[in-house]
Formats: structure tokens, sequence, C-alpha cells
């Protein structure tokens, strides 16, 4: 009688069912090379818990409802000079001198102050956050970072809050530049007063400046 008849042959039986329905029991599974560290799911985390800061950010807002009032701008111009040219100055010529100059003095201002806030351009390098409005970059506004306390996300900026549309002053809150509803980032700076602008991707903006801001005396840098 060999070795292997003194195993009763159920046990065999038993032993090898197991072997086919488990493989791989006991044996460390591939791509973990027998290690049993960490939780063992052979799951890498993500690429990082912090999106990486650009050497410059930029970003931009749009309100397309802005061209509508500047059509309407460009008509009250257009009927500014529409009287000066087609008028009888003979008869009734200051209340015509008043029309024309008034319907071209608001026709100017009201395209002056829409087509300036159709489009906002935000910029943020290591030394500034820098906002030019319209598409020809005036008004304009640099703020160096060392005047800057903090950076804060906020997610609904409205002309209600301000007072209307366009570069916006309230003497309790700051300065504002409101092109459109929505997301945009708030400035705390140095002398106590704030500076919102309306942005896309407000989130990424608030992580460029704070990974900026220089660590003030007693206070967390970009908190």
């Amino acid at each position: 009688m060999g070795p292997s008849d003194a195993v009763p042959r159920g046990a065999k039986t038993r032993t090898l069912r197991f072997m086919r329905d488990h493989p791989h029991e006991g044996a460390a599974a591939p791509g973990n090379h027998g290690s049993t560290d960490g939780d063992g799911s052979g799951v890498r985390p993500g690429g990082g818990s912090h999106a990486e800061i650009p050497e410059v950010w930029h970003g931009s807002a749009t309100n397309r409802i802005q061209w509508l009032l500047a059509a309407i701008g460009a008509a009250c111009l257009a009927l500014g000079i529409l009287l000066a040219v087609e008028s009888n100055w003979t008869s009734g010529r200051a209340p015509l001198v008043m029309s024309v100059v008034g319907c071209v003095a608001a026709g100017l201002l009201v395209l002056f102050g829409t087509l300036a806030f159709v489009h906002v351009a935000v910029r943020v390098d290591k030394e500034a956050l820098e906002v030019r409005c319209g598409h020809i970059g005036v008004p304009r506004r640099r703020i160096p970072l060392d005047t800057v306390v903090g950076a804060d996300f906020t997610p609904q900026v409205t002309p209600r809050h301000w007072g209307g549309w366009g570069y916006r002053w309230r003497p309790e809150q700051g300065t504002a530049v409101v092109v459109r509803r929505g997301e945009g980032v708030i400035l705390r700076l140095g002398d106590g007063m704030t500076f919102t602008v309306t942005v896309d991707d407000a989130e990424g903006a608030v992580r460029a400046i704070r990974g900026r801001l220089r660590p003030r005396e007693g206070t967390p840098a970009g908190t």
C-alpha cells in the first residue's frame, strides 16, 4: 500500500474540489506582489486633492443681454444725428438743440455703459489680479496681491446686491465689476474693503489667488 492510499478517498475528493473552486486562495493577487499592507484593494487614488495652480490664470465672463441695451443706445445716438441733419433749424432752435444733445448724450452714455461691460477678462499672476472690462479693456483695475488679505468664492452675485450692472461702488462694501448674475470672486483687501468680480470658474480663480498670497503675521495664507 503506497503512502497516498493511506488518505481516505472522500478526503481527497473534498481537497480537489476546494482547490478547483478557490484556485488563488492563499496566493497573492496579480499586481499586489504578495503585499498585505494598506487596504489591499489595489486601487490608487486620483491625481491629488488639489488642482495644479497655473503660472498665470485667465478667466472671463460675458453677458449677451448687454448687446440689446447697446442697440438701444445706438438707436438714441442715431435719432440725435437724424434730428440734427433732417430738422428745419429756422424755427424752434433751442428745443431742437436740446433734443439733439439729449439723444446724442444718452446714446453715447448707454453705448459706453453697456459695451464696456458686455465682457470682463480676469488675469491672476504672481504679483497681481488684473480686471479688464469690455473688448478694449477699459475700465481697468489692477490689485497687487500684497494688498490682499484673502479671497473667497461666492456662488451668486446679482446687480441687486450692487445697485446695477457695470463698475459699482458702495461705501459699506467696496467696489465690484458685475457683468452678469452668477459666481464670482470676493477679494478682502488690507484696508478693510472688498473687491468683487463676476467671472466663470471663480473657484479656480480663488485657488490661484490663495496659492500666491504671502502669509501674514498671525494669519494663515489665503484665509
